[in-house]
């Protein structure tokens, strides 16, 4: 991943030669890599050049894609309301025609099991593609630097635009920069708010200057992270902050899918005419334009192999094929391969095939099947949902008539978006009876908390406890119902 390097001594800016200290070997020069060298070394401007190809074409596609359902969904009404909703203050969340509550915090672990074999599968077949095309870090990075290229310029504009002394122009452009990312930033921000509070309401509060301390708070923050992540510190975050760049080495192994360069047909590299016969002169089809550099948006140089800052976004592919339509060479020098395929184990042709290997199939296997399980537990899902609360002030008591009664309270959850009527029954004691007002009327969406009493004959049962069981089942659909289990207590 690194190749180690010797910190040279250093030369003296005015004799040219080595400096005094190094002469005197006082001091030998320590011995460092190349790694603990970057740790210490100040952060080097990149300036990505634009580039265009088949992954880049993907990686707009994905862009537009996500950003679409991010910004759109807060909007999209549904069923009188916002189609996606997660109100923490009443503890629902909304998804389309679905209302999730606390007890279905099930749902959640099994999404979130989905997404990480699902990431452990996209990284053993073909390397970082969620970093490299679906990465929130990645996406609002391409959209600030599109916007970067539109106001400033390509890479040479860039670059020459911030070697300049300060003038208006240069004012101009940088303020009409960031007051873009800015706005980017904040609308980012506004929506990511907008699915905790409603989006109209969130809207009417902004206009009015009334928005609270929280959403206040939370539209900054996050509208601040995305400046600051996606504007200035770009590829800091991928190197030194997100986690998944330094475990990614565990889930490859040698016949992942990786961006390579082919030293076998490029090298030795080194610069030539388009009609020069580089096969005679003893080159390889590498003509040394660190264009893949250049294009890069970590700055990596991808002939050095695979280093773990390499996002897998292909720029440098499609900057390299355009160098080779343009000298006429076949494409290829910079693509996606594997390990084993470089070496030489198996031609390009047999990659497909060894992408179904047994971790793989494992890997898909284990996800099928959590897949199924998730979407059979929704499909099945009863939206009604009971607890029992039995009175323990009094265990039992005694009625006017004689009988024995006990007193309990039923919280019952519709999780549906329409009121229900339930009929409440009871079992377990022969003779026992209910007293309760039927229907019991439960609006949408409310859980709603009903008094029962339970009597029988005191020569029904003997002393002590007895397990019975409520039966609640909607009036007008006999399958949504469930049973929950209590006692009751005879003295």
């Amino acid at each position: 991943m690194f190749t180690g390097c010797l910190l040279s001594p250093r030369n003296d800016p005015v004799t040219g030669g080595l400096s005094s200290s190094a002469r005197s070997g006082a001091a030998a020069a320590p011995i460092v890599s190349a790694a603990e060298a970057d740790l210490y070394e100040v952060r080097r401007e990149i300036y990505p050049r634009a580039v265009h190809g088949w992954f880049a074409n993907w990686r707009v596609a994905l862009v537009l894609f996500t950003q679409i359902i991010y910004y759109g969904l807060a909007w999209l009404p549904w069923n009188g309301r916002q189609a996606v909703l997660f109100d923490l203050a009443a503890r629902k969340f909304y998804i389309f025609g679905l209302v999730l509550w606390p007890q279905d915090f099930i749902f959640l672990t099994m999404l979130l099991i989905i997404s990480a074999l699902s990431l452990f599968l996209f990284t053993a077949i073909a390397g970082r593609l969620w970093c490299g095309y679906a990465c929130p870090q990645t996406v609002y990075t391409e959209m600030f630097m599109w916007v970067e290229r539109k106001i400033e310029g390509d890479r040479m504009a860039r670059m020459k635009l911030d070697g300049q002394a300060s003038n208006l122009r240069k004012i101009g452009l940088k303020t009409a920069k960031h007051a873009v990312w800015v706005a980017i930033a904040l609308w980012t921000g506004f929506t990511f708010v907008g699915y905790f509070t409603p989006i109209k309401t969130l809207t009417s509060e902004v206009m009015d200057l009334a928005l609270g301390p929280w959403e206040l708070f939370w539209i900054l923050f996050y509208g601040f992270a995305t400046y600051g992540n996606a504007g200035w510190m770009r590829e800091q975050v991928c190197k030194y902050m997100c986690p998944y760049a330094r475990f990614q080495g565990v889930m490859f192994d040698s016949d992942t899918l990786v961006i390579t360069y082919d030293e076998r047909v490029g090298e030795p590299r080194g610069s030539r005419s388009k009609s020069a016969d580089y096969k005679a002169a003893g080159l390889g089809t590498c003509v040394d334009c660190d264009i893949c550099v250049q294009v890069c948006p970590t700055g990596i140089d991808i002939r050095n192999g695979l280093q773990y800052e390499c996002i897998g976004c292909a720029a440098c592919i499609d900057g390299c094929d355009q160098v080779m339509d343009k000298m006429g060479y076949p494409r290829g020098l910079i693509r996606y391969t594997t390990e084993n395929a470089v070496r030489g184990s198996y031609s390009d042709r047999d990659i497909a095939r060894h992408v179904l290997r047994t971790r793989t199939l494992v890997y898909s296997a284990i996800l099928l099947a959590i897949v199924i399980a998730f979407f059979a537990q929704l499909y099945l899902r009863v939206p009604l949902k009971v607890d029992v609360i039995r009175d323990r002030a009094t265990l039992t008591r005694e009625t006017n008539d004689g009988l024995l009664e006990n007193v309990y309270r039923l919280q019952i959850m519709n999780t549906t978006e329409q009121p229900r009527e339930f009929v409440i029954t009871a079992s377990g004691i022969e003779g026992l009876r209910l007293v309760a007002a039927q229907p019991v009327v439960v609006p949408a969406a409310t859980t709603l908390m009903v008094p029962i009493a339970l009597r029988i004959d005191p020569a029904a049962a003997t002393r002590g406890s007895h397990p019975i069981r409520f039966h609640i089942e909607d009036r007008a659909d006999a399958r949504i119902r469930t049973d929950e289990k209590s006692v009751f207590y005879v003295r």
